[in-house]
């Protein structure tokens, strides 16, 4: 493969660059005397001979993760109810995404050491045995519990799927298989919320985690072949140090799994702090964990991620923005259809549906401008996408909280918000994966989920705090999800001009 005869051309330095070194300017794409040799756009594709068995095993594998998102999202509230935990309802999303944080960072440093087909063989694993877990869940916490083991793989699974597309694929090939990874959410969109709905109301919540091993073994033998000899560097760095970045100051010495275990506790206390009535302990531990977990966030990722800086901070920002606005919108909407506006759980999961589907059709509509106009559009891109979103949470927040417009209306909203995000999604990470350096890709792919998976983790956390304070002071479930859906569709406003940071100088220049 072209990835393995551009190891051979390289040197492998036993120390690696973390991606808190790399500067905000870097010129797009790996050195030129690394690159492989460019293959004519009508031969090469994501279908041809070369990469089909590895198309085909990330879209399974991706898509076993869309599924598991898709079905149990749209039967939380069941679940909560049945193992008496709406009054944490956010955990049941924000152990999963806490643990994401983990599970990427560990497997993106693996990743660039051994190559991805052992952590990914680690990280359907760990899958599987989260599903079994929380299926069979006598308790609240230990389908918390569960959920934090799947997290563990789903943060490594995504994680990885950057690792392999910036490894196998060329710079023309990457927004197309950036547009796949979104496609994969196709099907997992259209039957996910209606299959776990389904499963629910004949036979039990648990069925949908209990046969979700099944397929995750099949992925396994489809994916794990064709990663056969793809990647791996040195081995001589100890898993998980952070090469170079040790030099740095602060926090950017520790290993990279400390940092993830911090940013992981420090999320964590913020939302426990919800779970307490009297404000002033709320107060003092929300912003004791935000702090902490902002500072490990601000270590893990490229110097100026939290500023926005411009070039690739700005794109690893702009995933932490764009998927709190789209992720914490999409966790409470079904809360609300089914409490708020009495619906039914297989009705509610269709703004699910509605969402991911038209996700799928902006990132491949985005796709294709990038082949027709090139990369120089992309941050164009990401900001026309950025504002569809937030005009698709302000019609879903009206439908969901105003009794007089139709419950539906919010499914219209969803679809709109959901075709926004797979633009800008799309248009911002294909401009990432362009600027980062050819033996990092690990490393920034880590970067790009740990940003997804700890605005999510704080999302849902912040918006299940919100329904536990408003529980416990008579606020109303109805003040909650507006403050909720107001708070996202502030994070997609401030994404556009995040969006105008991700081109380069050199972006400039070219221009």
């Amino acid at each position: 493969m072209a990835a393995e005869r551009q190891r051979e051309l390289e040197p492998h330095p036993h120390t690696e660059p973390h991606p808190a070194d790399l500067g905000a300017e870097r010129t797009p794409g790996p050195p030129e005397e690394a690159a492989p040799p460019p293959k004519p756009p009508g031969r090469a594709g994501v279908w041809d001979r070369e990469h089909r068995a590895l198309s085909l095993g990330l879209l399974i594998s991706v898509g076993l993760v869309a599924f598991e998102a898709m079905g149990v999202v749209a039967i939380m509230p069941r679940i909560a109810r049945a193992l008496d935990g709406l009054e944490s309802y956010g955990w049941g999303l924000s152990a999963l995404m806490l643990a994401g944080v983990l599970g990427a960072v560990v497997a993106g440093g693996a990743g660039d050491r051994l190559g991805p087909r052992r952590p990914l063989a680690v990280a359907l694993t760990l899958l599987a045995a989260g599903c079994v877990l929380a299926g069979a869940a006598p308790t609240w916490w230990v389908f918390v519990a569960g959920r934090f083991v799947q997290g563990l793989g789903v943060g490594a699974v995504m994680g990885l799927a950057y690792l392999v597309i910036g490894l196998a694929y060329g710079d023309h090939l990457q927004a197309r298989m950036v547009a796949l990874i979104s496609s994969a959410w196709t099907l997992p969109a259209l039957v996910g919320p209606v299959v776990a709905g389904a499963l629910a109301d004949r036979l039990s919540w648990r069925a949908l985690f209990l046969l979700l091993p099944i397929p995750v073994v099949l992925a396994a033998l489809l994916t794990l072949p064709a990663l056969h000899g793809l990647g791996g560097g040195s081995e001589d760095e100890p898993a998980g140090t952070t090469g170079d970045a040790a030099r740095g100051r602060g926090l950017r010495r520790l290993p990279d799994l400390a940092l993830s275990l911090v940013l992981a506790a420090g999320t964590g206390v913020m939302i426990a702090a919800f779970e307490f009535a009297a404000l002033v302990p709320v107060i003092v531990l929300a912003v004791l964990g935000a702090v902490v977990a902002v500072l490990a966030y601000r270590a893990l990722t490229p110097p100026g991620t939290i500023r926005a800086g411009r070039g690739l901070p700005a794109g690893v920002a702009m995933r932490w923005l764009l998927a709190g606005a789209y992720f914490g919108a999409d966790t409470f909407l079904p809360l609300g259809l089914t409490e708020l506006r009495g619906l039914g759980t297989i009705e509610a999961g269709l703004g699910l549906s509605a969402g991911a589907l038209t996700w799928v059709a902006g990132s491949t509509l985005q796709a294709r401008w990038d082949d027709r106009h090139g990369a120089r559009l992309r941050p164009t891109h990401a900001v026309l996408g950025s504002i569809v979103l937030c005009a698709g949470i302000v019609l879903l927040a009206c439908a969901v909280l105003v009794e007089t417009i139709p419950p539906l209306v919010a499914v219209l909203g969803w679809a709109i918000g959901g075709f926004g995000m797979g633009v800008a999604y799309n248009a911002s990470s294909a401009a990432v994966l362009a600027q980062a350096p050819a033996d990092q890709q690990g490393r920034i792919g880590a970067a790009l989920q740990l940003s997804q998976t700890f605005a999510v983790a704080v999302l849902s956390g912040l918006g299940g705090g919100a329904v536990a304070l408003a529980h416990a002071h008579g606020a109303g479930l109805g003040t909650a999800l507006g403050v909720t859906f107001g708070l996202t569709a502030l994070l997609a406003l401030l994404a556009v001009p995040t969006a105008l940071r991700i081109r380069t100088t050199a972006d400039r220049a070219a221009r």
